[in-house]
């Protein structure tokens, strides 16, 4: 999860600022970005409308950056 931590650096963030935006323990947050435990999909969907990047930017499944439009009923 190295991308985690490099757009947590980007924004100059630490890691208690994301863990209390996002709901949980600097620990717990420490432990996604160490690949240590799965970011839930609920985690992930919230790391990625605050770094404003895809899920698969964070996951590593692109190299592309820009979100794709949200669905109106969401």
């Amino acid at each position: 999860m190295k991308r985690l931590r490099d757009l947590r650096e980007d924004r100059d963030l630490t890691q208690s600022k994301v863990a209390k935006i996002i709901g949980c323990s600097q620990t717990t947050y420490s432990r996604y970005e160490n690949g240590i435990i799965d970011v839930p999909n609920d985690i992930l969907n919230k790391l990625a409308d605050i770094y404003e990047v895809s899920v698969d930017f964070i996951m590593d499944r692109t190299d592309i950056r820009k979100p794709y439009k949200k669905r109106k009923d969401k």
